[in-house]
């Protein structure tokens, strides 16, 4: 497995007087029902109401802010090629596109931006705050894991940053139900992201309590029943549902502008504002409810939050997460009897 490489560091990014790059980066700065609307507030979070079993992610201001931070983040990462958005090879006349998971709505309006002659459809639980959208882009509520009422098969299916969002057992429906409302020769892709803090360079301590957020929050998640491994597992979630031409991406993204390569730095800068959006949403419920060796307290929460983004704040420490984008073609009929006869599909690692 080809590992992606090292990130050169800017030795200047430590200089106060970077006026691009300053020193303050640090800073923190269908019809809808109005109860689904207003949601179901704890620990001074909103949190969706459709669904009847619990949801880990908060859905708020701030939340919305981390949305609209990692969309941003993704694009940036492949800002190299033409078309930033997927990588999945549709062609030029999409007529169908679904986003799971929508969030915001970004990803689903610049697509329906796109491509103005298809329809593009963003699903959430919840809805986004948006007051305008193209007139081909269509926002919906509606729980995924229900059966789906579509009627016009997609050409591409999208999913970001659902790690958490289901059971081993949903996920598979997800991956099924992708399989059946995809054309044939359609794509779904996937984008996700591992919660481990990485470092190459030894620039973080190994006593950082960066270090121990990966493990903690890893493991509260399991505990919950609904894994933060999609990174891992969704390639083989998306095999077994039937895909092939498969193909995967890796990435590192950069937390904070130390990265030498300016596409990096740019990531590095947004991926940190994302961090410190998101810290917070991303412990509270996992804490407060699964959180070893008992539940922790909103105020226990917010200590731990604000432990983490102090260090992140260190411009000394080089780290990043891992992520990695998936894209993967459902068969021609034709193909699909030859290949039940063959031992494993083949997948094809991106450089």
């Amino acid at each position: 497995m080809t590992e992606v490489d090292i990130i050169a560091v800017d030795p200047n990014v430590y200089q106060a007087d970077d006026n691009q790059y300053p020193d303050d980066w640090q800073s923190e700065t269908t019809s809808i029902g109005s109860s689904i609307y207003r949601g179901l507030m704890e620990n001074g979070r909103r949190y969706q109401s459709l669904r009847s079993d619990d949801y880990l992610l908060p859905v708020d201001d701030p939340s919305f802010e981390t949305y609209e931070a990692a969309h941003l983040l993704a694009i940036i990462m492949d800002s190299e090629r033409d078309n930033p958005l997927f990588r999945a090879p549709i062609g030029e006349n999409p007529t169908h596109i679904l986003d799971l998971g929508t969030g915001k709505g970004n990803w689903a309006i610049d697509v329906a931006d796109m491509f103005p002659t298809a329809t593009v459809r963003g699903v959430d639980l919840f809805p986004p705050p948006i007051t305008w959208m193209p007139p081909n882009c269509v926002l919906e509520v509606d729980d995924a894991i229900q059966p789906w009422t579509w009627k016009e098969p997609f050409d591409l299916i999208h999913l970001r940053i659902m790690t958490a969002s289901w059971t081993d057992g949903e996920w598979d429906n997800i991956y099924k139900q992708c399989y059946d409302n995809l054309k044939p020769g359609a794509w779904i892709e996937q984008l996700e992201a591992l919660a481990p803090i990485g470092c190459d360079d030894g620039s973080l301590p190994k006593d950082s309590i960066l270090n121990s957020w990966g493990t903690t929050i890893m493991g509260s998640a399991e505990r919950s029943g609904r894994g933060l491994d999609a990174m891992l597992t969704m390639t083989e979630g998306i095999r077994k549902a039937g895909f092939v031409d498969i193909h995967e991406k890796k990435y590192k993204w950069p937390i904070g502008p130390w990265p030498k390569d300016k596409q990096l730095k740019e990531a590095g800068m947004v991926n940190f504002q994302h961090w410190l959006s998101g810290l917070e949403g991303w412990c509270m419920y996992l804490l407060t409810k699964f959180g070893a060796p008992r539940p922790w307290t909103k105020e226990e929460v917010l200590v731990y939050v604000s432990s983490l983004r102090k260090e992140l704040q260190n411009p000394h420490y080089h780290s990043y997460v891992r992520s990695k984008r998936v894209w993967a073609r459902k068969p021609f009929p034709e193909e699909v009897a030859a290949l039940k006869k063959k031992a494993a599909v083949e997948i094809k690692r991106e450089e």
